[in-house]
């Protein structure tokens, strides 16, 4: 059993969304969506796939944790320190990648980073297909033969229709 979907939506993503300047139900909804695909909406904290290990709700992996950090956010000092800001103060420095399992709001920041870096459109909030598009096409998962269809059926699996979003 993962995170109750309505209580990750209301006490992590949508504060993080919020906290960042980039709240949107079709934000929201697409964060919540990865979450269902790459962990089962928690069920999994760490994954492996080939070198590559999967942390967190997110699945995110070290090297491209070290990316967002070297090649996005060292080139917006603001956003940095906002989400530097989110991070443990002392376990951060350590092991700045465990906060990516331990951290949801970190977690939940890195991963809407990642489709802001992409340049991301978000389709209508309801439109579960498009997510689905969206995330195939700019999420970068360690999973082997992503597809859509997988996507939207762990949608309704796991969050269900709390969101009123069509399928």
């Amino acid at each position: 059993m993962g995170i109750c979907a309505t209580e990750l939506r209301d006490f992590v993503i949508r504060p993080t969304l919020i906290h960042l300047g980039a709240h949107s139900l079709a934000a929201e909804n697409l964060l919540m969506a990865t979450a269902a695909q790459e962990s089962g909406l928690g069920f999994h904290l760490s994954q492996n796939s080939g070198d590559h290990q999967g942390l967190g709700i997110y699945q995110i992996n070290e090297v491209l944790h070290k990316d967002m950090w070297d090649s996005y956010l060292a080139f917006d000092p603001d956003l940095a320190s906002t989400v530097r800001g989110i991070a443990s103060q002392h376990d951060f420095l350590k092991q700045p990648h465990a906060e990516l399992a331990t951290n949801l709001t970190y977690s939940t920041a890195i991963a809407w980073l990642i489709y802001r870096r992409a340049n991301v459109v978000l389709p209508k909030h309801y439109d579960i297909v498009a997510l689905a598009q969206c995330w195939l096409n700019h999420y970068p998962t360690l999973q082997s033969n992503p597809n859509a269809d997988q996507f939207t059926e762990n949608y309704k699996l796991f969050i269900g229709p709390e969101t009123g979003i069509a399928a």
